[in-house]
């Protein structure tokens, strides 16, 4: 199967100053946009077969940043938590919320006032890379790789989902701004390659050129006969 790409988008000034976004329109910050433009290096080199992003604008910036000569398709699937009231608001006045513990500790519970559930948000997003991932295949063969820009917590729902772990789990990984994490789908497991990657090498993802199989040579074109010949049975 292909391998997918998982890129965070950069710092925005939300995470800045200690806000939860949400789908509010924040944009990247002056750091964010370095970051963006620091995993374009990284990047160059990678024949992406596909690049999708979250309809969310710091999404597309930092993909119109990091990969300015392609033009992303917009997945739904990969926006954001529908944080609902929460969005918007300090992290630190959240903590204080009675459903705070539910989404560190019990997150397969926890449904934001006016909002969306936390396993709704890992449902759609992992139905829709998975779909992608298909596509991509199907188009451009096992080898392919493809790039997918969405958010931390919908990131780490993927992840939780390639690992094999409940969503109760998923606070456990890290995806930073501007990392790269590296799914391999087959059709019998998911397969992390790598995770919450800022710095390394992205090129050595892509496939070796396949080696082509030498065809024996048919029976009528070699001089020697089926056994070794006569003189062998001598």
């Amino acid at each position: 199967m292909a391998t997918l790409l998982l890129l965070r988008h950069g710092r925005t000034t939300a995470n800045a100053d200690g806000g939860l976004a949400g789908r509010q329109p924040v944009e990247l910050d002056e750091t964010g946009r370095a970051q963006a433009a620091a995993v374009g290096q990284r990047l160059r080199g990678i024949p992406l077969a596909a690049v999708v992003s979250s309809p969310l604008v710091r999404c597309r910036q930092t993909l119109e940043l990091a990969v300015p000569e392609v033009t992303p398709l917009v997945e739904d699937g990969l926006i954001e938590c529908g944080y609902g009231t929460w969005e918007g608001q300090p992290l630190k006045a959240l903590a204080k919320e009675p459903l705070w513990p539910v989404v560190q500790q019990h997150p397969s519970a926890a449904v934001f006032p006016q909002g969306e559930a936390m396993a709704a948000m890992a449902a759609r997003a992992v139905a829709a890379v998975r779909s992608w991932d298909a596509r991509v295949t199907a188009e451009h063969g096992p080898e392919a790789l493809w790039l997918a820009c969405s958010h931390g917590d919908v990131i780490k729902a993927i992840v939780a989902d390639a690992l094999g772990l409940h969503l109760d789990l998923f606070q456990r990984i890290v995806a930073d701004p501007a990392s790269v994490t590296a799914i391999r789908y087959t059709p019998l497991r998911p397969f992390l390659v790598r995770l919450n990657d800022t710095g390394g090498e992205l090129t050595a993802l892509v496939p070796p050129p396949r080696k082509r199989r030498r065809r024996p040579a048919r029976p009528a074109d070699s001089d020697a006969a089926v056994g070794g010949g006569a003189g062998a049975a001598r």
